[in-house]
């Protein structure tokens, strides 16, 4: 994977995501705490096995929304610099799907931080996510947003939401 345009501190890319790379282009001396989230794609979900999965993102508001949610949340919270990058496209299972990073004086602010960047990315950027099932069949999952705000995308909203 090349890195992501550190102009701008969310990434959208349907290449895998270099973690390590990640973490050491944020190695800040003045920084006491790096903390990182990375979540990968699983064997299962609700029940049901999984041998795959797929992300549909709207690029350009995805970059500008994860921007503003992560300037809100490090002026804030108080914290030195924050990088997200999300997957598009297929993945299999284990491969990392979105990572963030964030680096502060001290570890609280950064697991602060961290823990609500990516709970807001995962509820309010426009990125979808389908599964593909062991049995033949898919369906989108985790549509956090539409149950939330009653939106449909024009996808099947026949799966649980948690």
């Amino acid at each position: 994977m090349s890195l992501p345009d550190f102009d701008h501190p969310m990434a959208i890319t349907d290449t895998d995501i270099d973690a390590v790379r990640l973490r050491e282009h944020l190695f800040d001396h003045s920084a006491g705490a790096l903390v990182t989230f990375e979540g990968w794609v699983r064997d299962h979900n609700e029940g049901r096995n999984v041998i795959s999965l797929d992300y549909e993102v709207y690029r350009p508001l995805a970059i500008a929304e994860g921007a503003r949610i992560i300037a809100e949340v490090s002026q804030r919270v108080g914290v030195r610099q924050v990088l997200a990058v999300h997957r598009e496209g297929a993945l299999e299972l284990g491969g990392c799907a979105v990572w963030v990073g964030v680096t502060s004086a001290h570890r609280d602010e950064a697991f602060v931080a961290c823990r609500e960047i990516i709970d807001r990315i995962k509820v309010e950027l426009p990125i979808w996510k389908k599964e593909y099932y062991t049995d033949g069949d898919s369906g989108w999952v985790n549509c956090e947003r539409c149950a939330s705000h009653g939106h449909s995308h024009g996808h099947d909203h026949t799966h649980a939401h948690r």
